[in-house]
């Protein structure tokens, strides 16, 4: 391709559906059941929160905020691939794939940094019970997640431009899906610009990663002097742990797609550690606080 081709008549051909050629309709079923499940108890668990009342109560609305987030990383993956299987269609055209990619780093950046305000959250709870509500107020916890939303839409619109800027040379993705990164290797020109601004956002991010750490070091040290605070801990703090640990090892899955992607022995095992952060948490996260929401409506800041 010539790098001066108009963006318009650029189609990427994405090579990571090619092994499902033979049993796609299976594949397309299974997906589609999972696509659906996934919905369906994100949805639920929003709706109960909202039929009960409880949105009143910062930690309930930092949950609905990571269900609908969930919502938005799955559903900017399954149409996709449930129509490529369908079809036998693994194409997709540039608007389309940069579309694509907006949805997903808006949907990991969002997770990220929801999921350190609900460390936060949490550690306020536990370390200081007697201000919580002085610290946590409705007006904060609502200001806090609409600056989750608006610096995850500014990181990956800025992303996105840099991405657009580049001339292209080829127009096959080894992945499932499109991805900044995939789109990036297929420049014809220097990308340092792009490589710089991902180590900005990288080091941002595990910045977070440290913030929550930090957290949990004293929600662990407060939890341990009382009864009642090791049950609060077990309560409401473990599943949020569980529910950080799912989506960070599964954005590690992905960074380890880039180290096995291009071997082709190694294709299958790329495919399926390249979606692991698409697919897991959006399916597992509400299945974690469903098993818990009786208890936390009984005890959590009664």
């Amino acid at each position: 391709m010539r790098p001066n081709k108009s963006v318009i008549e650029i189609v990427f051909v994405l090579h990571g559906l090619n092994e499902t050629q033979t049993n796609r309709h299976i594949y397309f079923v299974f997906i589609l059941i999972l696509y659906i499940f996934t919905m369906f108890i994100n949805v639920t668990l929003i709706c109960a929160i909202v039929l009960e009342k409880m949105l009143h109560d910062p930690m309930y609305l930092f949950l609905c905020n990571l269900c609908v987030n969930g919502i938005i990383g799955a559903s900017s993956f399954y149409p996709k691939i449930l129509y490529d299987i369908l079809f036998d269609s693994y194409v997709i055209t540039y608007i389309g794939c940069l579309t694509q990619i907006f949805v997903i780093y808006f949907y990991v950046f969002c997770e990220c940094t929801n999921l350190t305000v609900m460390a936060y959250d949490r550690y306020v709870a536990i370390c200081k019970p007697l201000h919580y509500h002085c610290i946590m107020t409705i007006r904060k916890v609502w200001t806090l997640i609409l600056l989750t939303w608006l610096f995850s839409w500014l990181e990956v619109t800025v992303a996105i431009v840099l991405t657009a800027r580049l001339p292209l040379c080829s127009v096959d993705i080894d992945k499932f899906y499109c991805s900044n990164w995939a789109v990036v290797k297929l420049s014809c020109v220097d990308t340092t610009l792009n490589n710089l601004y991902g180590f900005i956002f990288t080091s941002y991010h595990f910045s977070q990663m440290i913030l929550i750490l930090i957290s949990y070091v004293n929600i662990i040290k407060a939890s341990l002097r009382s009864q009642a605070g090791r049950r609060k801990f077990m309560q409401t703090c473990l599943p949020h742990l569980i529910t950080l640990s799912n989506f960070v090892i599964s954005l590690l899955f992905d960074v380890m797609y880039a180290r096995y992607g291009s071997n082709t022995s190694l294709l299958a095992l790329g495919n399926i550690m390249s979606v692991e952060f698409l697919v897991v948490p959006p399916l597992i996260n509400p299945i974690i606080y469903g098993m818990n929401l009786n208890q936390i409506w009984n005890s959590n800041l009664a």
